[in-house]
Parts: C-alpha cells; structure tokens; sequence
C-alpha cells in the first residue's frame, strides 16, 4: 500500500546471549525502521525468534533443564541487551514454535507441487533441483552450490543440496504431531511461514546479515515462490560482516564477543554510535581501538550539547545539514555521511550558533543517538570506579591547589586520568567528564 512498508528481519536463536555480531544487525535495521518512519512511512516491523533449534536441544541437555527454560532466559537478555543499544521493540516478535501450524501447511502445499518429498530416514527435504529459480539471490550456480552449514548430510536425500523442511523426531526432543509422523520444523521454513503470515506476499523489505543470504534466504525464496508462485520479496537488504581486529569472530578463534561483556567495558550508545558510523552494508572491523575512537567522537558530540544545550524542538529539514543529512540516508541510508552532518552542527554549536545544537540534537535523535541528558553519558563514572571516589579526589586536589602544592594536584589530575576521569576547570569550579 502506498505509504506504507512492511519489513521482515530474521532474529536470533535463542540458546546463547547476544554478541556483537547479533549487535550489528539489530541497529542497522532499527535504523533503518527509524529512518524509515521519519521519512513519512507507515512501518510495520517484524523480527522473529528461533526457539527451536539443534543448538537450543544440544544447550538444554547439557544444562539439564527444558527447552523452554533455556529460551526464556536467553529471549530476556536479548530484550535488556536491545533496550541498552536503543534498539526499538519490533511491532511483532514471532517464536517460531507458535507458528508450527502455518509451517507445515507450507510443507504440504510444496509436497502438492512436488517440490518436497518424504525420504527413507523420515525428514521431508526440499527438491532444490525442481526450483528453477535457485540460486538468484546470491548468484551461485547449482553446480557450485554445497550442502549449507544447518543442513545435516543424509544419505536418503535425492540430492545432497536438497534442505530438511520437517525433521523427523528423535527420542526425548520437541515434536509436534504432523502428516508425517512426529516431528519438529527445519531452520528454513520458519521465516517464510511467520514472514508471510504476519505481512503478506510480497512484501516489501527482508533484511539480516549477510552470513543468511546463502542457504537461508535462497531457501527462503525457493519455498515461498515455489509454494505460491508469487514474488516473495521485493527488496533484499544484508548487512556487512564483523570482524574481530581483521579476523573473522569464532569461539574457535578465542575471538568470540558477547555483548553484555562488552557493555562493561563501553557504553551502550558507544558501541550504537561506532555500529552506526560504518555503511551498513560495509565491512566492520571491531577492535578496542575503533571502540576508543567512536567514544570520542560520541563525547564531542554531547559536550557540544552540554556546553551549548539545545531547545526543544524537531528537524528543521530546509536547513542545509539537515538536507545533506536527508540525502544521504535516502541513498542507501548512508550513516556515515549523515553523522559527518552531526560533527559539522557540533562544529557550528562549538562557534556559537544557537541554532545548530537545536538541530544537532534533532537529527541525532532520528539515529537513536544524543536522547541522553549530556551529562548524563559525560559523567558516567567509567567501569569501576565509584562517583563518590572522583568527588573525594577533586576534593583533596582542590585542598592541595588552595594549600599551593600544585605537585599533589597534578598528582591527584593524573590519577583520575588513569581511571578515565577527565577534570575539567572553568568559572572556579572544577567538573569532570569520562575520557
């Protein structure tokens, strides 16, 4: 409907906590869903969760506790992770295990059309062969193509490439009742049912990272299109990789981020800003360095705010930042374009201009950054150290500075320094920022 954009991304499986890389994907689409908004659309946003899974079975039997309570526990750090990144809740959040029955109403329409069979061991696969159109999202050939990483390797599968829709049961696993025989969904077919149950077909935007458009989303689309005969989806959006300091991020590697450890190290809106400043689609390499250096610059951006506060008020779009502002984020939303318009208004507030805080604050909000009171972030103690502790060493300092024994002062300057304390004098009274 004109006006109107309806979006699909592909959550988390909920057997572990969030790390950085799951960080990534759920701000560039919040920002996206914003941006969205802001420029006039009525947005209807879903992004699932993957309750079922082999992983999720193999982490409940290793701790020994229903498979439920592995997935509440881990869907509740998901919720207080998001909320810390400023990540909007999405207007529908579908399990997949409330979808079942729409699952395999699908199996069954691909089984009419001969597009899936029941083999020996008892699974229902997907013929991959018998979609003529596999293959067009990430271009491969189907002579090229292997088995995905999900996909178990059966012998019973008329062809290796061919993907589990229904996974026969095992003892003591999760099953549902089904035509045939008990069992539970395969990976694949849980996007196309809930994607489609909640928006349609075809629906406008499907979005995730670029590690699901092969085999995820190219099974995503055999299975819808094969079942309807409809477009499934009019725009595919995948955001870039992450790497960990120029290294792909594995738990074999030793290089493996959980993001609720990384937020004891740096500010939630830090890492959104240092997520946000990269184009969504590039490359992003995560190192405590380019950590350091986003919260620098976020720093600038709200001592901008602090020393020049801003009114109340909304974008005003006629004025020449905002524009460029607008122009980058409509071609392809271009972030780090539209936050180099942020540091130019911060540049202007800096030199006096009384409307550029105003509008600094107004444009950032639109990126879900800058919504804090400044001091509020400016003097968030670091981790560790306690607030009461920095007011009793500027204590002492200013004791130290009025007895003329300027070496202690210095000492005691040097001394918040170390701990990511910086004091700043102005007016005859001293304040203090993060470093």
């Amino acid at each position: 409907m004109p006006g109107q954009v309806r979006m699909y991304v592909c959550g988390i499986t909920v057997y572990d906590y969030m790390h950085i890389g799951n960080a990534r994907f759920m701000v560039v689409f919040d920002m996206v869903r914003r941006w969205l908004r802001a420029s006039g659309y009525r947005v209807t946003f879903v992004r699932n969760i993957t309750d079922i899974d082999d992983k999720i079975i193999r982490r409940a039997a290793e701790n020994k506790e229903p498979v439920e309570a592995v997935t509440a526990r881990f869907i509740r750090a998901m919720d207080e992770d998001t909320a810390a990144l400023g990540v909007e809740k999405p207007d529908h959040e579908p399990r997949a295990t409330q979808y079942v029955p729409q699952m395999q109403a699908l199996i069954g329409r691909l089984k009419e059309k001969k597009l899936a069979y029941q083999s020996a061991s008892g699974d229902v696969n997907y013929a991959v062969r018998q979609f003529q159109g596999y293959g067009k999202l990430s271009g491969k050939s189907l002579d090229d193509l292997r088995a995905g990483e999900r996909v178990d390797v059966d012998a019973s599968k008329e062809d290796p490439l061919d993907f589990v829709l229904w996974k026969r049961a095992k003892p003591e696993e999760p099953k549902w009742p089904s035509p045939w025989g008990d069992g539970r969904p395969g990976w694949h077919i849980e996007c196309s049912a809930m994607s489609s149950a909640l928006l349609g077909e075809p629906f406008d935007i499907h979005g995730g990272g670029l590690d699901l458009q092969f085999p995820h989303h190219e099974n995503e689309i055999a299975q819808s299109e094969g079942a309807t005969g409809k477009k499934f989806v009019n725009y595919w959006m995948h955001n870039g990789f992450l790497a960990i300091d120029n290294e792909k991020m594995s738990k074999s590697l030793g290089n493996f981020f959980v993001l609720r450890d990384v937020l004891k190290h740096f500010d939630a809106e830090v890492v959104r800003f240092f997520l946000l400043r990269a184009h969504y689609r590039s490359p992003l390499n995560y190192t405590d360095a380019n950590l350091e250096d986003a919260k620098q610059a976020l720093t600038r951006l709200y001592t901008a705010l602090r020393d020049h506060p801003a009114k109340p008020g909304p974008v005003e779009w006629a004025e020449p930042h905002a524009k460029r502002f607008k122009k980058a984020m409509d071609d392809d939303f271009g972030t780090p374009e539209a936050i180099a318009e942020l540091h130019q208004l911060a540049n202007a507030a800096f030199q006096g201009d009384a409307r550029a805080s105003t509008q600094l604050k107004a444009l950032a909000g639109v990126l879900g950054l800058l919504e804090r009171e400044p001091n509020a972030f400016l003097r968030a103690a670091p981790a560790g150290v306690d607030e009461a502790w920095i007011n009793e060493r500027i204590a002492a300092r200013r004791a130290a500075r009025k007895g003329k024994d300027f070496a202690e002062a210095d000492r005691i300057r040097k001394e918040l320094l170390d701990k990511g304390v910086v004091l700043e004098d102005k007016g005859g009274a001293t304040g203090w920022r993060r470093v």
